[in-house]
């Protein structure tokens, strides 16, 4: 339950919706779970050796009613699962806007080794592991990886999504209020998996305006050779703007254009160079 800690304090659409489906599959599960263990315990203690009026049966070997009591029991409950999860599942089509009269927020992402870089390209900034949104605002996010696969994931704005080299997989969330909660790395890449965490704030419109217009006024402009800076490995990277962004960074990053990280290698003097891992969580 502590690790479910995040998915089940929601604070968006999507979030409680994977709250949801969760909580009511364990339920409907439970249902069937408890009765077992309570029948489990009856039959222990009904048929003890010292019962002489439970009735013994050294023949016995089949029975229809009970096979059919066996195998129904289980099949309806995972047809009665498979379709709550599905009707749940298809609502939080990853793919799918979420609506709303605002218009949507365009974020792209990219899974660097052991970071994450974040570009705005309609306010022309970036950052790095460091996202902010604005509160009641659909976001729409693209994601690539400029490395390994990868699986960002924000447990509290809910469903986790791969990041995977050479393509765009696209995610919709939204945070219904204020808050400063936590994004990570879901999936293992290396060395520095463990510290690949980036912090995500969600700020009234005002807010987000004025951060944005701060951003603009300080910091380097990432284009091709600050990130070919980026693209090197390192661990622990503290959270940093950029005051522009290429426009086309994110196309040629995807689309290999600019070639991939070496990723995770092992150790050894073939190692092409790979950094001597000084990392993970203490």
């Amino acid at each position: 339950m502590t690790s479910c800690s995040g998915i089940l304090a929601p604070i968006g659409p999507v979030g409680a919706g994977n709250a949801e489906i969760l909580i009511d599959a364990t339920v409907v599960m439970l249902v069937i779970v408890i009765p077992t263990i309570i029948v489990a315990f009856w039959v222990a203690w009904h048929y003890r050796a010292s019962n002489a009026a439970a009735e013994y049966l050294p023949y016995w070997s089949y029975s229809g009613r009970i096979e059919a009591v066996v195998w129904s029991i289980p099949i309806l409950t995972i047809m009665f699962i498979g379709g709550l999860i599905w009707i749940g599942s298809y609502r939080l089509d990853p793919f799918r806007p979420l609506p709303s009269r605002d218009p949507t927020l365009e974020v792209e992402v990219v899974s660097l080794d052991w970071k994450w870089l974040f570009i705005y390209p309609e306010q022309g900034i970036a950052t790095v592991n460091q996202l902010v949104m604005p509160v009641g605002t659909p976001v729409h996010f693209s994601i690539t990886s400029a490395s390994v696969f990868n699986v960002f994931f924000i447990p509290r704005l809910g469903s986790m999504i791969y990041a995977m080299p050479g393509m765009v997989s696209e995610l919709h969330l939204q945070a219904d209020r204020a808050a400063q909660i936590a994004g990570l790395s879901a999936q293992f890449s290396g060395d520095g998996f463990s510290d690949m965490d980036f912090e995500v704030r969600s700020v009234p419109d005002a807010e987000f305006g004025a951060w944005v217009d701060g951003v603009r006024g300080t910091g380097p402009t990432l284009d091709q050779a600050a990130y070919s800076e980026l693209l090197k490995q390192s661990h622990r990277v503290p959270p940093s703007s950029y005051r522009a962004a290429d426009r086309g960074l994110f196309h040629a990053i995807a689309t290999q254009q600019i070639p991939p990280g070496p990723g995770p290698q092992p150790e050894g003097p073939g190692h092409a160079g790979r950094e001597v891992s000084t990392g993970g969580s203490d």
